[in-house]
C-alpha cells in the first residue's frame, strides 16, 4: 500500500466530480461511482452484520468477503482493472453448498427476518442485489470482468442461505410468507 491519505478532505470533489483510482475524474452520480459506492453500502452492512451474535464460520466467511469486496470495488474504481477470478466465485458456492446443506428445503418463500442477525443478513441481501443491478448497467456501458457480475449474484444468494443459516443456529425458523393472510382480517 503506498499512498496513505493523512488527509480526508481535498476539495476537489466540491464541483460534483470524483477521482478513480487511475487517476481520471468522473462524476459523482456515473454508473462507476454507483457501482462501487453501492457496493462500499453492501460492506458496511456485513460489518454491521458481523456485530452481531454469528456462528464463527458465518463469521469467518462475512470477514472474508469484506475483502473480497474491496477487491471488487478496486476493480471498478480502475477502468479496465481485473480483480476478480473465478476462484472467488467457486468459493462463494462452496460456502453456499456447505450451509445449505444443513438446511431443511425450502418449500415455500421466507419473509426478511427471524433473528436480529438473519434480519440484517437479509437487508445485506437486498442491498447485493442492488449492487449487482448497478454493475450490470455498468457492464452495459464498459468492460467489466465477467467473474465480477457473477461474484455479487452468488453472493446475494449465499446471504440469503446464510439468513436461513443464522436462524436456524440461533434456534428460530424462518418466517413463511402467507398468500393473502390479512386480506380476510386475520
Amino acid at each position: 500500500m503506498g499512498h496513505r491519505l493523512s488527509k480526508i478532505y481535498t476539495r476537489t470533489g466540491d464541483d460534483g466530480t470524483t477521482g478513480l483510482g487511475d487517476g481520471s475524474r468522473t462524476t459523482k452520480d456515473s454508473l462507476r461511482v454507483e457501482a462501487f459506492g453501492t457496493m462500499d453500502e453492501l460492506n458496511s452492512h456485513i460489518g454491521l452484520l458481523i456485530t452481531h451474535e454469528l456462528p464463527e464460520n458465518v463469521r469467518t466467511m462475512l470477514t472474508g468477503i469484506q475483502h473480497d469486496l474491496f477487491d471488487l470495488g478496486g476493480e471498478i474504481c480502475v477502468p479496465g482493472r481485473a480483480a476478480m477470478a473465478a476462484d472467488y466465485v467457486t468459493r462463494l458456492e462452496q460456502q453456499l453448498d456447505g450451509l445449505n446443506a444443513e438446511l431443511a428445503p425450502l418449500k415455500e418463500f421466507i419473509l426478511p427476518g427471524g433473528s436480529a442477525a438473519a434480519a440484517a443478513c437479509h437487508v445485506a441481501r437486498t442491498v447485493c442485489r442492488r449492487a449487482e443491478r448497478r454493475l450490470v448497467s455498468l457492464a452495459r456501458e464498459e468492460s467489466i470482468s465477467e467473474p465480477a457480475v457473477r461474484y455479487l449474484n452468488r453472493l446475494s444468494d449465499l446471504l440469503f442461505v446464510m439468513a436461513r443459516f443464522i436462524n436456524q443456529q440461533q434456534g428460530g425458523a424462518d418466517v413463511l410468507w402467507q398468500p393473502g393472510r390479512f386480506e380476510s382480517g386475520d
